[in-house]
């Protein structure tokens, strides 16, 4: 079974979102197979008796692996129940993670999920960057979300807990098709996976390389962000949704249409940004003065102003700068 982005984790600092089902439970005795080092992090939400049983078996792996393991408990009710607890999850994880100085998290997303995702974007009626979703790799502000089993069928990874005779829990409410992501699995997905799992694996390595080429490159300075500017408003939309994301930030649509409007500026007082002719530019707002030679220089230089505040702060090098200017 091939894991992506095993150097990477060779590297950092790890945290593995971990719940005790099928797929957090085989990546964690991927990871230790590997000779990864991790750590773990679970959130009872209260919704099943079953949720104590899943964290007494998280302990207990922490324990005997020598795991620091982080446990989050709160209570969540309908509506929106699935969007809440995600929301909750990835608070957590990124309170643990600036607390602790981990470089990734790490999730147990596979392809039959990725798949899922697709075919619910593509009922709604989507572009190819929404149908896709999901990375290999992700840039967060201040780490990355790694994705190892992002191509991996599900039906490989229930082998290898069978194989291992590996423990489990299955959690009763994915098999609720009021819920749309299990009514489209129950449905479409499932069926089509058990008889095609190979070709669709081979189709989602290919659209991630024509996603690559569709969205173009990105450059960054720290955390300044640069992309050429597309003929194409739509792609340029796309690249200015992707970088904002990097920054930690998801735009609303009247945002975005906020940029195209100005031109340059800042959203939410957080983020400054600006469309020249040829690129686009984004970087965490700084609201500085700056000494009149500096000022000058930027002028000259033609870097838009609410961009001078971070370049300055950072002090950003003009030369490197003009470089990636030369390359994006």
């Amino acid at each position: 079974m091939e894991l992506f982005a095993l150097e990477t984790l060779r590297q950092g600092k790890n945290l593995l979102a971990f719940s005790g089902g099928s797929d957090s439970t085989a990546l964690f005795f991927l990871l230790l197979q590997e000779q990864i080092s991790f750590d773990i992090a679970i959130v009872d939400y209260n919704l099943r008796a079953q949720s104590k049983d899943e964290v007494a078996y998280a302990k207990e792996l922490a324990n005997r692996y020598d795991k620091k393991i982080f446990i989050h408990e709160c209570h969540i009710s309908p509506p929106g129940i699935e969007k809440k607890a995600r929301n909750i999850r990835y608070q957590f994880f990124e309170t643990i993670i600036k607390q602790e100085g981990y470089d990734n998290l790490i999730t147990a997303h596979q392809l039959n999920d990725q798949f899922e995702w697709f075919m619910m974007q593509l009922a709604k009626g989507a572009g190819l960057v929404e149908l896709l979703g999901m990375d290999p790799v992700t840039p967060k502000d201040g780490y990355q979300i790694i994705r190892p089993l992002l191509f991996t069928p599900k039906e490989e990874i229930l082998k290898f807990l069978e194989q291992n005779k590996i423990r489990y829990f299955l959690d009763s409410s994915n098999f609720d098709t009021t819920y749309t992501r299990n009514l489209f699995r129950k449905e479409f997905c499932d069926p089509i996976m058990q008889r095609f799992s190979r070709g669709v694996q081979r189709s989602f390595l290919y659209l991630h390389e024509d996603k690559k080429l569709l969205l173009g490159k990105i450059f960054s300075i720290k955390k300044l962000f640069i992309a050429k500017r597309d003929l194409n408003r739509h792609q340029d939309m796309r690249t200015i949704d992707k970088i904002f994301k990097r920054l930690g930030y998801l735009l609303s649509s009247s945002q975005k249409e906020e940029i195209f409007k100005q031109q340059n500026g800042v959203i939410g007082g957080k983020i400054a940004f600006a469309l020249t002719k040829e690129h686009i530019f984004a970087a965490p707002y700084v609201k500085t003065k700056l000494p009149k030679k500096t000022k000058e220089l930027f002028r000259q230089k033609k870097i838009p102003p609410p961009l001078r505040g971070y370049i300055y702060k950072e002090a950003i090098d003009a030369a490197l700068l003009d470089k990636v200017l030369e390359k994006a």
